[in-house]
């Protein structure tokens, strides 16, 4: 079997943090920049220029050993939202081929939620599919987002490379990695039909939902606690990728195996005080925390049945008990508002579950013990409980 070249390794090695390089410091001069709003013909031939003279040159060294490689490109997600540079095709995978080996390069991007993504493993049409055994490949199925993971140069057979400083971490990582982009088209086909409230009221409330969002991440992270966006906060992220101005709220859900004793006091000290807590651990719990001004966030914890999933709710003035049943979900990776965070990976199927097929319509009007598709009366707290289940503050 031919040996592979090792310096030819390193240099293909090098590539994934060129390319990450390059592209941030092309990303960050000239999309971002005020000055630079109007160089985008300048920009694509700059970027065409860089490959040709910081990187071309690894590939024709590789081809010299008798690699073939294919390059992987799609659009650049971190620009959908922007109308005028929205088609922009960045490098994804890379895939080196010698005889029976293959070297598959995933290049990792820097997101605004401080963290690295990379993109999906999807082969247009006039692409050989034989190239390498594709599904084999374990990167690369689904989009993917990670923690920035601390590098530690290391030396393998002479070669020095860079590793994750806990590569266990990282690897475990893998596992639930999935990354779902926001829906950009369909938003603002949504946009189309319903014009978004710009008024001063519903920009100062999405300014208000999203800093309480990233301080609720941020005391549920330090927990270790996993949660994701529900309700009305998953529905706009879905629908309108974009916080609902009339929602008034912050949603976010918790599996009830995940609760932990600290979570109350831990808001606390963040400077969000308990409005109120319904139910108790075994049965419908739900907290809720007040924000600035008239904006609260409210926690749902979430219980695991054999064919679904449900959350309780209650009704101070009368103790009576609801329960919205989901059908069984996965969580994945999305960014929001600039914050990395869970979402239903069955999102669709989640949506339609609480808010019905005509979810697509804004409803101003909404009761929670009658409005939602999927709420089933749950009796009554006994009176004796109430002391414990159901405490305003």
């Amino acid at each position: 079997m031919q040996r592979i070249n090792k310096n030819v390794v390193l240099a293909l090695l090098s590539l994934t943090s060129l390319v990450f390089l390059l592209f941030q410091l092309y990303y960050y001069k000239f999309y971002l920049s005020q000055k630079n709003g109007s160089v985008f013909s300048k920009v694509r031939g700059l970027q065409s220029g860089q490959d040709s003279t910081r990187w071309v040159s690894l590939f024709r060294a590789a081809e010299k050993m008798g690699f073939q490689w294919l390059k992987i490109i799609n659009k650049d997600p971190r620009l959908d939202g922007m109308d005028d540079l929205s088609g922009i095709e960045i490098a994804l995978h890379y895939i080196f081929k010698l005889a029976s080996h293959a070297i598959h390069l995933v290049v990792f991007y820097e997101r605004s939620g401080n963290y690295l993504w990379h993109g999906p493993l999807r082969l247009k049409q006039h692409m050989d599919r034989k190239f390498v055994p594709f599904r084999k490949l374990h990167f690369g199925r689904y989009a993917g987002a990670y923690e920035k993971p601390e590098l530690l140069l290391v030396s393998i057979d002479d070669l020095k490379v860079q590793i994750p400083k806990s590569p266990s971490s990282f690897l475990e990582e893998m596992s639930h990695s999935r990354f779902l982009e926001c829906r950009y088209r369909e938003a603002r086909a949504f946009f189309q039909l319903y014009p978004d409230d710009a008024s001063l009221d519903a920009v100062e409330f999405r300014k208000k939902a999203k800093s309480l969002l990233h301080l609720a991440a941020l005391t549920l992270n330090s927990l270790g606690v996993k949660f994701w966006l529900s309700s009305g906060t998953c529905l706009g992220w879905y629908r309108q990728c974009n916080v609902i101005p009339y929602s008034k709220d912050v949603d976010l859900g918790v599996f009830i195996k995940d609760y932990k004793a600290d979570i109350i006091p831990a808001f606390q000290k963040a400077g969000l005080p308990l409005k109120h807590k319904f139910g108790k651990v075994e049965d419908s719990l739900e907290l809720s925390f007040q924000g600035d001004d008239d904006v609260k966030l409210d926690i749902f914890f979430f219980y695991e049945e054999d064919d679904h999933i449900w959350n309780g709710g209650t009704q101070a003035k009368s103790g009576k008990k609801f329960k919205y049943l989901f059908p069984k979900f996965t969580l994945c990776w999305t960014e929001f508002i600039g914050l990395k965070v869970h979402v239903p990976c069955e999102t669709l199927q989640y949506i339609e579950a609480n808010y019905g097929p005509d979810w697509k319509v804004p409803l101003k009007t909404w009761d929670w013990k009658s409005s939602p598709s999927n709420v089933q009366y749950n009796g009554v707290w006994p009176v004796n409980e109430w002391d414990d289940v159901i405490q305003i503050y």
